[in-house]
């Protein structure tokens, strides 16, 4: 195979720089506009080069959604290390919602019901360990706090979806950043 400036066959570490790339075009274009032979092209590679990472966009997909989720898993590890006591209830439900609003397109793939953890064990694992930083809120393993863990998590994730579709916004005037800490408050 012969290469050229335009498309060189040898890559660093191409698996890491298609998901880069991905996660550029994803968050900027959304989920639909990703497509291997775009991303090959974007990368400065053949078109066949993905496939040697990624079967199928499908799995192109799914290494994303692992990828947000444990970027996600650390963000809200941090914040974990961070906050105490009664203000690590607040500051968890803000970092959420600010992977959210920084990560759009990430967020929205990473909760898609096109990609169906239960036949995908990766997937289902990183988003478990996601699920593990909100349940260290509500403290023990016990089944009423694991509804407890549920029903936090249904409400700040609702609260960024509404954020992303514009279904709440900050008025004119109003620190978008103060609202959502004051819906937060009261939840």
């Amino acid at each position: 195979m012969s290469t050229s400036p335009e498309t060189p066959y040898h890559h660093g570490d191409l698996r890491r720089a298609l998901l880069e790339e991905a996660l550029l075009i994803l968050d900027r274009d959304g989920e639909a506009g990703l497509q291997l032979r775009d991303l090959a092209r974007a990368v400065n590679v053949s078109p066949a080069a993905p496939y040697r990472h990624f079967d199928s966009r499908a799995a192109l997909l799914e290494a994303l959604a692992v990828t947000g989720f444990q970027r996600f898993t650390k963000a809200m590890e941090a914040v974990a290390l961070e906050s105490t006591g009664p203000g690590l209830r607040l500051a968890m439900g803000r970092a959420y919602v600010h992977f959210a609003l920084e990560h759009p397109g990430l967020f929205r793939l990473m909760f898609s019901s096109q990609l169906r953890r239960d036949n995908r064990p990766g997937l289902r694992m990183a988003a478990d360990a996601a699920f593990q930083t909100l349940r260290h809120v509500t403290g023990s393993d016990t089944r009423s706090e694991r509804i407890a863990a549920l029903a936090a998590w249904t409400q700040v994730h609702g609260l960024a979806v509404l954020l992303l579709d514009g279904q709440i916004a900050a008025r004119a005037g109003e620190d978008s950043d103060a609202l959502i800490t004051a819906i937060l408050d009261r939840l």
